[in-house]
């Protein structure tokens, strides 16, 4: 059995997978999969299984995402995710967990488009996307307007 492959079994024994379906899943024996899983502690019915990782990621002692036992530190924060990859892949797959708060929003109406778009963190920005951006910035002669005058110009445009 290859690492690739134990690493496969434990996910798709996390996930609630029978030892029959992660066999033919993986290409090895029922046996070898449920041999490997009572030796890493993954025997037993697949759902109580799940239902204990859940418990131990809300406890605070697996990955939120793999569901990989943790080690915590003695001091200072406790962790989450057994390595970045798991934390990055957690996060962009659960964008609403973000807390953001509500006061850091700006509306601005687009500088291209004249759309009213919300901000977030930053009240300076002008365009509501990288499209209108790009074409107030560089289409400028094609759409017939008058020159692109940046911020470092307007400052000495005004003075």
């Amino acid at each position: 059995m290859t690492d690739f492959q134990a690493k496969q079994i434990r996910e798709l024994r996390l996930r609630g997978a029978g030892y029959k379906s992660i066999a033919s899943a993986v290409g090895l024996s029922r046996d070898t999969v449920r041999n490997y899983c009572k030796s890493h502690g993954l025997d037993g019915y697949a759902s109580a299984l799940v239902l204990n990782v859940k418990e131990q990621m809300e406890s605070g002692t697996a990955c939120l995402c793999c569901g990989k036992e943790l080690i915590q530190p003695s001091t200072g924060r406790k962790r989450k995710f057994c390595s970045d990859k798991c934390r990055r892949e957690w996060w962009s797959a659960h964008p609403e967990a973000i807390k953001r708060k509500e006061s850091a929003y700006y509306e601005a109406a687009c500088a291209y488009c004249g759309k009213t778009f919300r901000s977030y963190g930053n009240k300076n920005r002008r365009y509501c996307s990288h499209a209108c951006y790009v074409r107030d910035r560089f289409w400028r002669k094609e759409e017939g307007r008058e020159p692109y005058v940046g911020p470092a110009d307007r400052k000495e445009v005004q003075a």
